[in-house]
């Protein structure tokens, strides 16, 4: 089993995400910048994992991605299977035709099929969470950041009403009066 960018993307951005959960939304060209992942290759990968309700969307300004669950409730085997990244190291992808159409299994089958169920056990027992606690031990700092309102808190400025006359034609009906 190898496990590709898209398996480490993933779980990379999903780790990102979940140390923000407590801020609201979380914009994926944040997550671009912060974590080096290509903002539309994140657009594919939250695609998927919108679809297996591990995120949620949020559209319109001060949008962006929050956890579909608990992260204590999402495994990292979860990820890696809601983005499509096949776990599985025999040669004949679980179809027990190592050697062959008509072969059978080859001498090893056995091993790497038990290498798969211990992957797949090992994986879906770390949480979302642990990873998080990881990286808040490790000092990983979150720098939280504002919500950003549509609604401005600035105080609304009135425009000064003029009652001068705007025209030489309205000067000279206003000295006539």
């Amino acid at each position: 089993m190898r496990l590709t960018t898209k398996g480490r993307f993933a779980v990379t951005a999903m780790i990102d995400l979940a140390l923000r959960e407590n801020t609201g939304p979380v914009a994926l060209a944040a997550i671009s910048g912060r974590q080096q992942i290509s903002l539309s290759y994140l657009e594919q990968l939250f695609g998927k994992l919108r679809r297996h309700e591990l995120v949620e969307s949020t559209r319109g300004p001060g949008g962006g991605y929050t956890l579909g669950r608990k992260s204590t409730e999402i495994t990292v085997a979860d990820i890696i299977v809601a983005v499509d990244e096949p776990m599985d190291a025999t040669g004949c992808h679980g179809k027990q035709n190592c050697t062959g159409e008509d072969a059978g299994r080859c001498m090893t089958h056995d091993l790497w099929a038990s290498l798969n169920t211990k992957m797949i056990e090992y994986l879906d027992s770390v949480s979302l969470r642990k990873l998080v606690d990881d990286q808040l031990a490790k000092g990983v700092s979150v720098q939280e950041q504002p919500a950003k309102r549509a609604i401005s808190t600035a105080p609304v400025v009135k425009p000064i009403k003029i009652t001068a006359p705007n025209s030489v034609f309205a000067l000279g009906a206003a000295y006539a009066k």
